[in-house]
């Protein structure tokens, strides 16, 4: 398959007892880059950004498919030379969007890829603090939002 020019974002949560959210949050491995993120990768050739981010969760956090992703309003455009190092789609493809979700999980147990050397679940203020990218914030804020104004669109 080839790569489709997208990029996703996944953030997984959970409601503790009181209704608080807490969200996972995902080093990636120090080689490349060591930083915090949501779950992040690309789409496939022919594969919506839905069906991207649910392959993506399952396969970076071993989310079951049967919890369905959801779709935030927040996206960007992030450099092309940022997602894959170089010109991937031609010289004139220079940005592609990013687009977000987040998916509810059971358990607080995930099952982490190569591309991740730890993951923790935390609040929202500790989550905003660790984190890299302001797509990355962004995101997290709308979804925290979202929870906390029993403002989902699935």
């Amino acid at each position: 398959m080839t790569r489709a020019p997208f990029q996703i974002l996944v953030f997984p949560y959970q409601c503790l007892a009181d209704g608080t959210p807490r969200y996972a949050v995902f080093r990636r491995n120090e080689e490349k880059g060591g930083y915090w993120q949501g779950i992040a990768g690309g789409g496939e050739d022919g594969e919506t950004p839905s069906a991207a981010a649910q392959r993506e969760a399952a396969e970076e956090a071993g989310i079951p498919p049967r919890l369905k992703v959801f779709q935030l309003d927040a996206m960007c455009m992030i450099p092309v030379v940022d997602v894959c190092g170089g010109f991937t789609w031609g010289p004139n493809v220079l940005v592609v969007p990013e687009y977000a979700f987040g998916v509810g999980v059971d358990s607080p147990d995930l099952r982490l890829s190569e591309e991740h050397a730890e993951y923790r679940w935390v609040d929202h203020q500790e989550a905003l603090g660790s984190l890299r990218w302001d797509s990355n914030k962004t995101a997290l804020w709308e979804l925290h939002h979202r929870l906390m104004t029993g403002r989902m669109t699935i």
